[in-house]
């Protein structure tokens, strides 16, 4: 069987950022750096290292500055180039050139689910890399990558990234419950947003692929949680019907939609820039 390749991005991007309050007001926290580079380039990365060639991201009104970070900036551009700035010029570029990306915008904060499927219309119907605008994991091979790996050695389906957490934080997470198919590998009966009973210490995060059967889940699903349309229940849905596994990735995952995390995720990535990474170990050694 020919299984179709995972050629697009979803980023929802569309969050406040309340968490990230002064800066937030402004700033929106999906810009917020990793030493030089905003957190949603590092996702955009990401996707492109798996193989997505287009990217949607999702965004929402007030959000200018995040739009126009994929928009070229004549004014700038103009200036690098009267002063033969070439490698500046391409850093400028780079949300332009990534990938080849459209902004869409969820217009009222329905959800997470809601986001994802203000994406359709982009994707049409193609499987798709999801990978939360705000979500940093450091590993060897990009989490997308491996997702989209996991995907082809199941023969297609939905795939969604799992780590282990402790019984006190699984509130906090949507938790699989399902079967352990092979190494590092469930199939998915379902998934139980912030659950009170969870019925395993697996949580979804990061990033999934999913197959465009969801969008029309999502469109028909009623709101959960706080009214909220939550990813997490379609996913649920989706799961009786067609493939869903869970895959226990590989990496160091920081949550910088939160303030330690994303912290957590500025010193974990300027250590691995060679440039300042041995200064800023020493800086560390005399100071920490």
């Amino acid at each position: 069987m020919t299984i179709e390749p995972v050629k697009v991005a979803v980023i929802p991007a569309a969050g406040l950022g309340t968490r990230f309050l002064p800066v937030s007001k402004t700033v929106p926290k999906e810009l917020l750096p990793l030493v030089d580079v905003p957190i949603i380039d590092n996702v955009i990365s990401e996707a492109v290292a798996a193989g997505c060639e287009e990217v949607v991201v999702v965004s929402a009104p007030g959000k200018e500055p995040l739009d126009a970070y994929f928009r070229s900036n004549p004014a700038l551009e103009e200036r690098l180039h009267a002063e033969g700035r070439g490698a500046d010029l391409a850093l400028a570029r780079r949300g332009e050139t990534m990938a080849k990306v459209t902004v869409v915008h969820q217009e009222r904060p329905l959800g997470n689910g809601h986001a994802v499927l203000c994406a359709r219309e982009a994707v049409g119907d193609r499987p798709f890399v999801m990978i939360w605008g705000d979500d940093i994991v450091l590993s060897r091979v990009p989490v997308a990558a491996q997702l989209v790996r996991a995907r082809e050695q199941l023969g297609g389906g939905s795939v969604g990234g799992v780590v282990r957490v402790a019984a006190e934080d699984a509130k906090r997470y949507g938790i699989v419950d399902g079967d352990a198919v092979g190494p590092r590998t469930w199939r998915v009966t379902r998934i139980v947003e912030k659950p009170d009973r969870p019925a395993s210490d697996l949580a979804v995060v990061h990033a999934y692929v999913l197959e465009p059967a969801i969008f029309d889940i999502l469109a028909s699903l009623r709101p959960g949680r706080n009214g909220e349309l939550w990813l997490t229940d379609a996913v649920s849905e989706l799961a009786p019907h067609s493939p869903v596994h869970a895959y226990e990735f590989e990496g160091e995952r920081y949550d910088a939609g939160d303030r330690a995390g994303y912290v957590k995720a500025f010193i974990a990535s300027a250590l691995a820039r060679p440039e300042i990474g041995d200064e800023l170990r020493e800086w560390i050694r005399r100071n920490v």
